[in-house]
C-alpha cells in the first residue's frame, strides 16, 4: 500500500477496489488466481500465498505487531473473522503470523477461495510454536535482518518455480511435501453415489502405521531399545564418523592437510537408488539380489579390504567384529569390489516393492540446486581452477538482490533435502517424552521410514568409498581421515589439485575425486598445516576439528572469520 493507493508487485492483478478491510476481503473472495499448481496428475493445487507489508497493516486499519495477549488476539480474529463473513469468507481458527482464508465450494458470494495470508511483519512473533511454524517463512522474508514482504513474495515465487511447492514450516516438512507432490499419495476418485471426490490410496504409494522392523526402528523405538538390551545387533548404516588411520612417514612429511567436501552427497545417489516403499518381509536362507531393497545378515569380519582406507561397511571406519544387518547398497559393494561370497547370508529382510522413489523428488531439488549456483557463478563441469575461483567469491553478494536471494535458496535447498531424509527417522521430535504417544504421533505417520534413511545412507557412503578407492588407485593418495562428507589428504601444496586424475584429454577420470558443484563433486573446505594435524591427534583430537580455524590457503583464521597473521603457524 503506498500513498496513491495498493501497490501490487504482480502487475496483471487488479487491486481491491477500496482500501478498506471489507474492500480487501471482498478483493480475496473474487477467486484469484493465487495457487501453487499440482505437479501431478494426481496431486492437488496447493494454496498461493499473499504477503502482507507494515504500509498494508497501517492501511487496513491492523496493528503493527501480533497481540500479545489471549484477549487481545480473540478480539482481532472475532473482528477480522466478521468482516471475511460479511464477503462470505472463513478464517483460520488461529490469529499469528500467517493464516488460512478461505470459502468453501459450494458456498455462496463466490467460487471456492483458499490463500494463505503472511502478515510479514509479524513474523518471528507468538508462541514458541507459531515461531517455529513460521521458521522457513522468517527467513525469506529477511532483507537486511528485517522482514519485508516484497522480497518474501519474490522469493516464495522463485521456490515454487524451482521446485513446484510452497515453502512448508520446516525444511524437513518441505522434503516431505515436495515428495507427496511429485508422488502422491492418494487419488482422488469421485463417488458414484454422492458425486463428491474422495482420496484413495495409490498403488504403490508409500502406507501409514508403524511398519518398522526391529533390526531397523529407529534409535527411538522401542523395538530398537529391546535388542540393544537384549545386545543384539541393529542396522548401523550411518555416514563415516570420525575416522582416522596414522599418518604414513610420507604423510608427516607433507606441509599441508588439505580438507576436501563432497557437494550434495545424499542428492548424488538418490536419483537412481531403488527404495523399498512397503513393509519389509522376513527371509531364511534369502537369494542376494542386488535389485532388491532390505536388510541382509551379513558377516564382513574375515574381508580384506584396503588398509589406507577406512571400512566401506561401517560408519566408524574400523573392521566389523561378527554379523551385522546391512543395506543393500553396502552389500552390493561388498559383493563386487571384495568378492564377498552372498552365499554366506542366512536372513534378510526384503522388500516386496522395491523402486526408485525419490527420482523425481531428486530432480526437482537437483535443478533448484543447480539454478541457485549457477546464479552464483558456480557451474557444473567448470575448470578446476575456474570453480575454484567462483567458490571462493560465491558469498560475497553484497548489493546484488539476485545472488542475495539464490544464496538464501540453495542453503535452503540443502536443508530440504538434508532435513527430507532426516525426517525419515524424525529425529527432531525428541520433545515428545512419552513412548506411546510417540509411536502414534511420530512412528505411525507414513513418513517414519528408518529403513529408506538408511538405504540412502549406505548409498552416499559407498559412493564416497568408491571415489576414494578409485582415486586411490590412479593416484596413490588415500585420505587419513574422513568425518561425514569431508576428506583429509597430505598434500605439498595447499590446494586439492594434486590430488585430481585426469584423462588423457585433460578432463578428470570419471568416478574419482573431482572438483566442482555438482551433486557427489567436492569443494576445497580448508587447507590445514601439518604440524596443527599432527599435534592434534597426538592429543587424541580428530582433524576435522580444525577444519574450520584455517583458510583455504592454510592462513589461520580468527575469530571475525578473516585470516589472523599473529595466529599463523611460523
Amino acid at each position: 500500500m503506498g500513498p496513491d493507493g495498493w501497490k501490487l508487485d504482480i502487475a496483471q492483478f487488479p487491486p481491491p477496489a477500496g482500501k478498506k478491510l471489507t474492500d480487501w476481503f471482498a478483493w480475496l473472495g473474487t477467486g484469484l488466481p493465487v495457487r501453487v499448481n499440482r505437479i501431478h496428475d494426481a496431486g492437488r493445487n496447493g494454496d498461493g500465498s499473499i504477503c502482507l507489508s507494515a504500509a498494508t497493516l497501517k492501511a487496513l486499519g491492523l496493528p503493527a505487531a501480533l497481540p500479545s495477549t489471549d484477549k487481545a488476539r480473540a478480539q482481532l480474529h472475532k473482528k477480522l473473522a466478521t468482516v471475511a463473513a460479511s464477503a462470505g469468507m472463513e478464517l483460520s481458527d488461529e490469529i499469528g503470523p500467517t493464516i488460512h482464508v478461505f470459502r468453501r465450494k459450494g458456498a455462496p458470494g463466490g467460487p471456492k477461495t483458499s490463500v494463505r495470508i503472511v502478515i510479514t511483519p509479524w513474523l518471528g512473533q507468538g508462541s514458541d510454536k507459531q515461531k517455529a511454524t513460521n521458521e522457513q517463512a522468517a527467513r525469506l522474508a529477511s532483507l537486511s535482518g528485517q522482514p519485508d514482504a516484497a522480497t518474501l513474495a519474490r522469493r516464495i515465487r522463485t521456490f515454487v518455480s524451482d521446485l513446484g511447492v510452497a515453502p512448508g514450516s520446516t525444511p524437513a516438512t518441505t522434503g516431505m511435501l515436495l515428495l507427496d507432490a511429485v508422488r502422491p499419495r492418494k487419488q482422488w476418485i469421485q463417488n458414484e453415489d454422492t458425486g463428491e471426490w474422495e482420496p484413495q490410496p495409490r498403488d504403490g504409494s508409500l502406507p501409514s502405521g508403524d511398519i518398522t522392523i526391529a533390526p531397523a526402528a529407529g534409535a527411538r523405538h522401542p523395538l530398537t531399545r529391546a535388542l540393544v538390551e537384549k545386545n543384539e545387533a541393529v542396522c548401523q548404516e550411518e555416514d563415516f564418523k570420525f575416522w582416522a588411520r596414522p599418518l604414513t612417514e610420507d604423510e608427516k612429511a607433507m606441509p599441508y592437510a588439505v580438507v576436501v567436501d563432497t557437494c550434495a552427497s545424499y542428492l548424488s545417489v538418490t536419483g537412481t537408488l531403488s527404495l523399498p516403499v512397503g513393509p519389509l518381509e522376513y527371509h531364511t536362507e534369502p537369494r542376494w539380489d542386488p535389485k532388491t531393497a532390505g536388510l541382509w545378515w551379513c558377516d564382513f569380519s574375515q574381508v580384506a579390504v584396503d588398509e589406507l582406507l577406512p571400512h566401506p561397511a561401517t560408519f566408524h571406519g574400523q573392521t566389523p567384529q561378527g554379523p551385522s544387518w546391512y543395506a543393500t547398497p553396502t552389500v552390493a559393494y561388498m559383493v563386487t569390489e571384495y568378492k564377498y561370497d552372498p552365499a554366506g547370508i542366512t536372513d534378510a529382510y526384503l522388500s516386496t516393492h522395491t523402486v526408485p522413489l525419490l527420482k523425481e523428488w531428486t530432480g526437482r531439488l537437483r535443478g533448484g540446486y543447480k539454478r541457485t549456483y549457477a546464479e552464483l557463478g558456480l557451474i557444473d563441469g567448470q575448470d578446476s581452477q575456474d570453480f575454484l575461483d567462483a567458490y571462493a567469491a560465491h558469498k560475497k553478494t553484497t548489493g546484488d538482490p539476485d545472488a542475495t536471494d539464490a544464496l538464501l535458496l540453495a542453503t535452503l535447498y540443502k536443508e530440504i533435502y538434508k532435513g527430507g531424509i532426516g525426517k525419515w527417522t524424525d529425529s527432531a521430535r525428541r520433545s515428545i517424552e512419552d513412548d506411546e504417544v510417540w509411536l502414534q504421533k511420530v512412528a505411525a505417520t507414513w513418513h517414519y521410514r528408518p529403513e529408506l534413511r538408511f538405504h540412502i545412507i549406505a548409498a552416499a557412503r559407498i559412493a564416497a568409498h568408491r571415489r576414494m578407492r578409485k582415486t586411490c588407485k590412479l593416484t596413490g593418495r588415500a585420505p587419513f581421515a574422513v568425518n561425514v562428507d569431508a576428506c583429509f589428504y597430505a598434500a605439498t601444496e595447499p590446494t586439492p589439485h594434486e590430488l585430481l586424475a585426469f584423462a588423457e584429454t585433460g578432463k578428470p577420470v570419471p568416478g574419482t575425486l573431482r572438483l566442482g558443484i555438482a551433486p557427489g563433486s567436492s569443494k576445497h573446505e580448508s587447507s590445514i598445516p601439518m604440524e596443527a594435524v599432527i599435534a592434534a591427534m597426538d592429543a587424541g583430537d580428530h582433524p576435522s576439528r580444525l577444519a574450520h580455524d584455517f583458510a583455504t590457503d592454510g592462513q589461520a583464521v580468527g575469530e571475525d572469520g578473516q585470516e589472523d597473521p599473529e595466529e599463523t603457524p611460523s
